[in-house]
Parts: structure tokens; sequence; C-alpha cells
């Protein structure tokens, strides 16, 4: 058998390719964080992440090295481009900012040329290109050469050295300055929240600074919570170089004397289409600064915060969003085309991405929480709300009253007809409330007790209200029942009708109070709230860029309380957004014949007599979809992991070979779906706790029926009775003892350097019985391969 992946690389591909000029310090081993694991309901951060192998250029030895491309070993045995189909080449090009991939079993090498879209056909390796030869490739496809002033902030190093950025966030600030070094000046970068898009701001600036080509920049972002997480980040870099702009007592600017000016859309006064972007006008005069950085590009007011980028024509323009947005026109007048051509799209502004990383791109690296989401369907008098809603035919024989003075109503004063997202908006429904709560509230306690930082999305302010009290309601009732110390308070109402700003830091710090904050839509954004763990839809949701920012906050780790995944609760079916174009209608402005007449409010109406019910309609996981963080079924799931472990391992007979092989096993765990983490979510999903992982990928993918760890355990001490018999008699002891440490802890058990000094083992004979008979490790490998035969 030939060497597998690791030893293909350090054993062939490594010596081959330093001959070549490629010394240590230009290949860089990019590790990520490491997948998180569902395990029993709770996830695990495995030890170790997907490592890339990048290679990289130097101008002169003081410059940052830049990396060119992607270099990735096969087995000895197999093709050199085996399971890279041209599809894979260019979506690792783009995940790493390279023009180049190779691929290599040691002997030959294919390559991805992004530039021509062309694969090559096998070489041997002695041919790989030289540094000098992919430099000239790279310049001549980049259209600038490495020497050009353009070019110099791609070759400024990281402040404080690499060891804290990620890959993606050095990928994504390349490919700005990539742009930029083209005599470019726009460019749009779209990362997930929680990627961590402040950094790149800041290391973005810092570099084009140290190039000396930064005269004044604007950070611009949403809410002052926002604000004073990016103040804190510039000023670490830039010291007081960086400052808050706002209007002093004395009516002057308090960052008249920074370079870095760090401000909100709201102290412009250009959040709203009635702002009139007067601290804008005052302070800044036209073409003021050189380069300014959008943070949420995607909000709303277009026609005002516009004014930012078109005051500073010559200035360089990057937008950072999470959601960007693709505007549909209803109508082409002037007007209408010269907003859309400005700002109103993202993409016609700032042209298509130069750099994208998702969520499930961030979930697979473990730098994002993982996402299991529960999906109800909700009826009223056993009919689907959701595809029915109410009809006026529906409140006949119910109390409907006058939800603001609880007066009696005919059903004439209602609707002919409610829609889903009316229900609770317009029409208020008590039952509806205490059920979807106490629904809720089971979950909760099931995975882990009521008081877990959660975020409720409601469908309006009175709403909010109501649920708030209705979860209060129930914590109370279950305290008393469980002589447990109520923790107060435990839900409330975060909403800008309250001020619910001031009940933030409540929110992100407080362990013993401050649990469940129900809102509508002042938690959708600028909200940094890492240990939220639930995120729920009470709200029908229509856009999908309000719902990544909902589903946003509860993407980040947080390491102080363990959280590594989150649970979406989804009762209005807004998880159907995932993987939705983010398309808004632009709405002219108005103007010239003033505003129309208001039209009468409608009467919010309550009806009481709902028989509600809520059933489970199914569990999903998220998931790379052809590119997209969507979700899918636990079956079909489990189906596209049975499909790329028996492409990877053909046989079960292949497959037990490589379980026994650590190094190989782990590669290919590493190239299940998710990083390997779906394997373990399986085990989780089938509640099968008491088998290794060998017993639930083995029945999942050759049919093998499974047997837990003791059984298994036990069947190598019987049907290898005559084997063992054979051996001297502390051998075989000591060898029984390490088998019934797998009936504890599997696979993982017989692989533990540390197995020989439990109690059990080593009191059997241990190490010394094992060495007094040969080698050790050979053994534990027979041993291994027997048990799993077993």
């Amino acid at each position: 058998m030939g060497l597998g992946e690791s030893d293909t690389r350090a054993k062939l591909i490594d010596p081959a390719i330093h001959a070549r000029g490629w010394t240590e310090d230009l290949i860089r081993r990019e590790e990520t964080a490491g997948a998180i694991e569902i395990v029993d309901g709770k996830p695990r951060k495995r030890a170790k992440g997907r490592v890339d192998y990048t290679l990289r250029v130097k101008v002169n030895l003081d410059t940052q090295p830049l990396a060119l491309a992607l270099i990735e070993a096969k087995a000895e045995d197999l093709p050199p481009a085996h399971g890279l189909e041209q599809g894979k080449f260019y979506a690792s090009c783009k995940r790493l900012d390279v023009p180049f991939v190779f691929s290599s079993n040691g002997h030959l090498f294919v390559e991805f040329d992004r530039f021509t879209g062309l694969t090559s056909a096998p070489k041997p390796l002695a041919d790989f290109p030289m540094p000098s030869d992919l430099r000239a490739r790279y310049e001549h496809g980049m259209g600038f050469t490495l020497d050009s002033p353009g070019a110099r902030p791609l070759l400024t190093r990281y402040i404080g050295g690499e060891a804290t950025r990620r890959y993606y966030q050095d990928a994504a600030i390349r490919a700005v300055l990539e742009k930029l070094a083209r005599g470019e000046k726009r460019a749009l970068l779209t990362l997930a929240t929680g990627a961590g898009k402040t950094f790149i701001a800041v290391h973005l600036l810092k570099r084009i600074g140290d190039a000396g080509q930064l005269k004044r920049a604007l950070f611009v972002c949403d809410r002052d919570e926002l604000r004073s997480q990016g103040l804190t980040a510039f000023q670490n870099v830039f010291g007081t170089d960086a400052a808050e702009a706002y209007r002093e007592s004395d009516g002057t600017n308090h960052a008249r004397n920074a370079r870095i000016h760090i401000v909100t859309y709201q102290t412009l006064d250009v959040d709203t289409e009635d702002g009139t972007a007067n601290f804008l006008t005052t302070f800044y005069p036209e073409d003021y600064f050189s380069h300014i950085i959008i943070d949420e590009c995607h909000r709303s007011a277009w026609g005002k915060w516009s004014q930012v980028l078109t005051r500073n024509p010559n200035a360089v323009q990057v937008g950072l969003t999470a959601t960007p947005r693709t505007l549909e026109l209803t109508e082409k007048t002037k007007e209408a085309l010269a907003d859309a051509q400005i700002t109103a799209d993202n993409l016609k502004h700032f042209g298509e991405p130069v750099y994208e990383y998702d969520m499930a791109q961030g979930i697979e690296d473990g730098y994002l929480a993982a996402c299991e989401i529960h999906r109800f369907d909700l009826f009223l008098d056993d009919k689907d709300e959701k595809t029915v809603g109410v009809s006026r035919e529906d409140l006949k024989g119910k109390r409907l009253t006058d939800a603001t003075t609880g007066t009696v109503v005919h059903t004439e004063a209602a609707r002919a007809h409610y829609l889903g997202p009316d229900i609770d908006n317009k029409l208020l429904s008590p039952e509806r409330v205490a059920v979807m709560t106490r629904q809720l509230f089971g979950h909760l306690l099931a995975t882990g007790g009521p008081e877990q930082k959660t975020i409720i999305f409601c469908a309006r302010d009175t709403h909010a209200d109501r649920v708030a009290i209705a979860m209060n309601n129930l914590y109370a009732e279950w305290c008393t029942a469980n002589t447990k110390p109520r923790l107060d308070p435990y839900a409330f109402k975060c909403t800008a009708s309250v001020g619910g700003a001031q009940y933030l830091a409540d929110l992100r710090g407080a362990s013993r109070s401050h649990f469940i904050a129900t809102t509508v839509d002042l938690l959708t954004t600028g909200v940094d709230v890492p240990c939220v763990r639930n995120i729920v839809f009470f709200k029908y949701v229509r856009s999908p860029i309000a719902f990544y920012q909902m589903v946003g906050r509860g993407t980040r780790l947080d390491a102080p309380t363990g959280k590594l995944m989150f649970r979406v609760y989804d009762f209005t079916d807004a998880t159907r957004l995932f993987g939705e174009e983010f398309t808004t209608k632009w709405k002219p402005r108005t103007g010239g014949d003033g505003p129309e007449p208001p039209t009468p409010p409608e009467p919010t109406l309550q009806v009481e007599g709902f028989d509600v019910r809520v059933s489970d309609a199914g569990r999903y996981i998220v998931t790379q979809v052809d590119g997209k963080a969507m979700p899918v079924t636990v079956e079909e799931y489990k189906e596209r992991l049975a499909a790329k472990l028996v492409e990877e391992a053909p046989t079960l007979e292949t497959f037990r070979a490589t379980w026994i092989e650590p190094p190989k096993r782990r590669e290919m765990l590493g190239k299940l779906p998710d990083a390997g983490r779906s394997a373990l979510l399986v085990q989780q999903l089938e509640d099968m706790a008491a088998f290794d992982l060998y017993d639930v990928l083995a029945e999942l993918g050759y049919g093998l029926a499974p047997r837990t760890r003791v059984e298994r355990s036990e069947a190598f001490t019987y049907k290898h009775a005559d084997w063992l018999a054979g051996l001297p008699a502390p051998a075989a002891m000591t060898l029984k003892a390490v088998a019934a440490q797998f009936s504890r802890a599997g696979t993982d058990s017989l692989e533990n350097p540390e197995i020989f000094r439990v109690h059990e083992v080593h009191d059997a004979g241990g190490l010394r019985a094992l060495k007094d008979l040969g080698n050790p490790a050979e053994l534990l490998r027979e041993t291994k391969k027997r048990m799993f035969s077993a």
C-alpha cells in the first residue's frame, strides 16, 4: 500500500518543491480553528482543523510574503487530481484568494490556473514551477507588478505579525489590495456575522497607511454599539490617530486632528431618508477623505448615506456586509437609475464581491457556532396558519374585541382575511402566544434549562410585551414547582419604545438575570452578544437581509460560557430564507405634489377561542449546499455523508483498514461533509452515544449491524479467545484490559498514550508485558484490527 496523504506530503512533495526553490519560509500552513461537533446534544471543538498549504513569494527579505498558490496532497497510489474536479479547484482559489491550485500524489502534479480556467495534464514533480515562475504569471494575470507603487500595501507586513489573523481575513485584505493595485477604487467584501469585519477594516487601513498611501480615512458603522467596538479596535492599532467623530460643546469636531474618523450613520445624520446630513456637510468638505470603509452597507436610506460616497468621488471606497443587496428596479426614471448606480445596489456600486466568506464556511472552519434548526407548524382550529391564514368565517363563534379598548366587536369589523404575518400583529391571539411560549419553554428545559440567553423576534411591540409576560409566568411556575430561586428579571422586552439599548449590557454580561429578550427589530443589527444560544422566530420574516442579520445574532462563539453551537426555533418558516437572493424593490422618492393623505388606521383586534396546536416539522442541520449555507433534513444529511464516505472508502474492508491507521482515519473524516463534524452529529441525532463512531459510519455506509462499545469489546474477547490464549498470560491480560477501555471511550482509548497508566491495564501487566512479547505498537495495531473485525 502506498503512502497516505500526510506521508506523501512530508516524504515526497516537500523534498521535491524544496528542490525547486520553495523554502520553508515560503510555505505557510493555514490551520483552521477546528470544526464544531454536536455530540449528545452538546458541542465540542475538535483539537485540530483543516490545514491548507499555501505557497508564497517575497519581493524583498523584509516584505510581507504574498500567497499565490495552494498545494494539495493525495495518497501516493491515487491519481494526482483525485476528487478535485474543476469546480473544487475554483472554490479553493476563491476561499484562499490565490490564482493557482496544485494537486500531487508525490510523483505527478496537476495545476489549475484561475486566470485561464485551465487544468493541466499531469506533469513530473521535478517540473514544478519555481517561485519566480509563479510570480511572473501572477503579475501578468493581475495586470500589475509587485514592485509597482500600487502594490506597496500588498507587501507591507501585519503589525505584530500574522499570529492573530485568520486565513480568510488575510485573503479578504489581499483581495481588496489587489483590486486597488489594478487602479480600481471600489471593493465589496461579504463576510458572515462574527467573522471579524472590523479586524479586516483596521488592518486594511493600517497596511495602506504603512505604505504611505493614506491621507484621511472614514469608518462608518451602524449604531453606537459598533462604533464603540470599532473605536477600540482602531485605537489599539492607530493610537490617538483614530478618534470618534462628534460635535464638541464648542461646536468643533472631536476627531478634527485624527487621521481615522470613526462615526455612525446616525451621527452623520444620514441614517434615514429624512436626515439632513448636517454633520457630514458641516465638517467634511468634498474629497476630504482618501479612504472610506462603509460597514453594514446593506442598510436602507441609500438616498441619504450615499452622500458620504458622492462627496468623496476620488476616495477608495470599501463596503463591508454580511448581506449584499441586489436591487430590483420597478421603474426606470432618471432619478431611480442614478440612485441605483450610486449606492442603492451594492453590486452595481462596488462591483461583485472581491471576497466572500459565508456562514457555512465559518461553521466548517470552527470560527462560527454550529447551527441546529427546529421547525414547527402552527395550526389554528386544524388549519395551517402559514398557508391558510384566518378568514372572517373562522372568527365566527369566537370572542372578538378591540385590542386597545377591550370593547366587544362584531366579526364584520375584522378583515375578510388575515395572512400569517398579520396574526399577533393586526389580529392578536392569546392562545397562540400561550401555546408557542409553552412549546419553546419545554425545549429550553430539554436542552440545558430555562436560563439560556435567548432572543425572540416578535411581530410588533405589544406582541413582544405579551411574549415576555408569558415566558416570565412559565419560568415563575417552573421555579415554584422545582423549589428553585427565581433569577429576575428573566424575560424582558428589548425594543426601541422602551429604550431597549440600555438592556444590552445585561443581556450580554449578566449571568443571573436578563435571559430572554423579546424584540421586534432592535436586536437585528449592530449588536454583539456572543452568549446568545437560541434565536426564536415568532415573527414572520420576508426579507432575506433581515433574516440573515437576525440569525447572525447567534453565530458568534463565546469561550467564557463554552458556547460552540446555537439553536434556531422557527415557528414561522423564516429559515426558508437560507440561500435566498438578497433582492429588495427600490421605492422611488415622491415629491412635488406632497404626501398622499394617510389611510384610516386599521383597528387591531383580539380573538379568543382558537384551538392552537404546534406540531414538530423536523430537525435540520445548516451545511454547505452549492456554496450556500442551507438547512437540510437529517435524512438528506445522512445520505450526503454516506455517499462521501463510500467515495473515500469504497468497501467495508477498505474502511476498516483506514480506520485502524490514525493519520488515514483523520484524513478520511476530514473529507466528510462539514470537515468531519457530520459523523458525530449523526451519532447524536440517531441516539448512538453508546456506539463507537466506527459502528455509526459502518452501518451508514455499508449496512453493518452496529455493536455498542461494550458489545464490541466483549466480542473481541470471545471471538479471538484462541489468539489471546496463544499469548503469554500477562500480555493476554493486558490486551483484555485494553479492550475493556474501548468499552468506555472507543477508538480514542486504544490510541491514548496514557492507556498504560490506567490502573486496570497497569495491574494486568502493562507496557512491560507487551515489550516482553515484542513491539507494543504492533500488538496494539493487531488488537485494533481484531476489535473492528469482531
